[in-house]
């Protein structure tokens, strides 16, 4: 019996280290690729972001990135998962209007969509939800409401979003590499 439940934990163990060295090698793949097509997004984009400003409520969180900096790896991963799932949940919002193209938005859509879902892999599946992770979706919302609704989901809206989901992507890969 008890090398059975030996046998258990080393194959489970050894599931989740093999799970885990996709963020070894493949997320920094990944992250590179959804940043460059990002970039490529903005060289399409004709609309210049200058006049616009983002209010207070749709504020950068950097301090829910500092909370994250300081937790255990595996909630940093967490956070790293919820973030990335909430940047495809806003971009299959209507891009009818957005100045780049569909496929580059279905491109960028699977590789964030990849990454969350194998960063979720290799962390597993968490019933609670931290507070940052809480924030962060109610930061997410606040975007999608202030930004891409109040601004009719237009091409200046977009291009805003763009340029945070980057500052974003930046800093997930900050996290999930250190």
């Amino acid at each position: 019996m008890l090398n059975k439940i030996l046998l258990v934990c080393v194959l489970f163990t050894a599931g989740s280290s093999l799970t885990c060295k996709w963020m070894d090698k493949d997320f920094q793949i990944y992250s590179k690729a959804s940043l460059a097509l990002l970039k490529t997004m903005k060289k399409h984009s004709k609309n210049s972001t200058d006049e616009f400003e983002l209010d207070d409520a749709a504020a950068f969180p950097n301090e829910l990135y500092k909370h994250a900096s300081e937790e255990s790896r595996v909630e940093r991963l967490r956070f790293v998962a919820h973030v990335l799932g909430e940047i495809d949940a806003l971009f299959e919002q209507d891009q009818t209007h957005a100045s780049w193209s569909a496929s580059s938005a279905e491109d960028f859509l699977n590789i964030i969509s990849q990454q969350a879902d194998a960063v979720r892999s290799c962390v597993g599946k968490h019933k609670h939800h931290l507070k940052n992770q809480r924030k962060m979706s109610l930061y997410f919302k606040r975007l999608s409401r202030h930004v891409l609704e109040h601004m009719g989901h237009s091409a200046d809206a977009w291009e805003l979003v763009r340029e945070e989901i980057q500052l974003h992507l930046h800093r997930v890969h900050i996290l999930a590499t250190s």
